[in-house]
């Protein structure tokens, strides 16, 4: 059910995208009706029965940025608002550019999540007189768009441009973008103060967002770098890494050797953002 409406959504905002440039804007982009009329009769069969792969002319996609180059990281409850921009090129300039982001192993029948623009055409910027960068705002809502635990990881984007002079192109997947569940972590260094020379213990908690319940729970079996920065130094280093228990709990010991502060990093994997705790400083004595 969820699969086939997410299917019926994503060929509606095909249909309806900025490539279906609008008959009372033709005078503006010549050639540019011919060109709609092409791309809207794709746009009502996608994804179903044709790849999304085409194009007409010279018009080209140079560069794709979604999120600024960084990962998409949802929670369990605040919606993600990230801009995807398109930068293309035609020696009649552009008319317009546009893109979204699914999920599947394939634009023609396997879609099982899509986050598409709700405008129908780009915000374009021209670069120069053949040239622009067209950016689209997309959301990622951990309540519909990325409605459960398997659509984290990697994503497809869709890019296509219109030049001004009815030449197109349209890429399925012209690059790919990570959407990744939130992580948190937390650090208690005790006892405190602490003798120098005593043992020092450091417990946490790595957890993550689960998308399917809405709430955050431990993640297990993750390696977790314990750091160290010593009182006035510029930054951490590594003491040791430790591996989350079956609840996502986090355990280390350590000697006190000077005063600072302790927090544990967790790199990230293909599915679950980076994450680093606050330093809990500790005072040795």
């Amino acid at each position: 059910m969820r699969t086939r409406a997410t299917v019926a959504a994503l060929s509606g905002a095909l249909a309806l995208t900025a490539l279906t440039v609008p008959t009372a804007q033709a005078a503006d982009a010549p050639g540019a009706r011919a060109a709609a009329a092409r791309i809207s009769s794709f746009a009502a069969k996608a994804p179903a029965k044709v790849s999304a792969n085409d194009g007409r002319g010279d018009t080209r996609i140079t560069n794709v940025t979604v999120n600024g180059g960084k990962d998409i990281v949802v929670g369990t409850s605040l919606k993600k608002t990230y801009t995807v921009s398109v930068t293309a090129t035609d020696p009649a300039g552009i008319y317009d550019g546009y893109a979204f982001l699914w999920h599947g192993t394939d634009l023609k029948n396997g879609v099982d999540g899509a986050m598409t623009p709700s405008a129908k055409h780009g915000t374009c910027k021209a670069v120069n007189a053949t040239t622009a960068t067209c950016s689209v705002t997309l959301v990622a809502d951990p309540k519909s768009t990325v409605y459960g635990n398997i659509l984290a990881g990697r994503w497809h984007v869709f890019a296509s441009a219109v030049g001004k002079d009815g030449d197109y192109i349209t890429k399925d997947t012209y690059k790919s973008s990570w959407v990744k569940r939130a992580s948190q972590l937390t650090t208690n260094a005790a006892p405190e103060p602490v003798a120098k020379g005593k043992t020092v213990t450091v417990t946490g908690a790595l957890t993550r967002a689960n998308w399917d319940t809405h709430a955050y729970a431990g993640y297990t079996q993750q390696s977790v770098q314990l750091q160290f920065r010593k009182k006035g130094a510029a930054g951490y280093s590594t003491v040791k890494t430790v591996t989350s228990d079956s609840r996502g709990n986090l355990k280390a010991t350590v000697k006190a050797s000077a005063d600072g502060s302790w927090r544990y990093a967790f790199a990230g994997t293909s599915t679950t953002a980076t994450a680093t705790s606050t330093g809990d400083f500790l005072d040795v004595k």
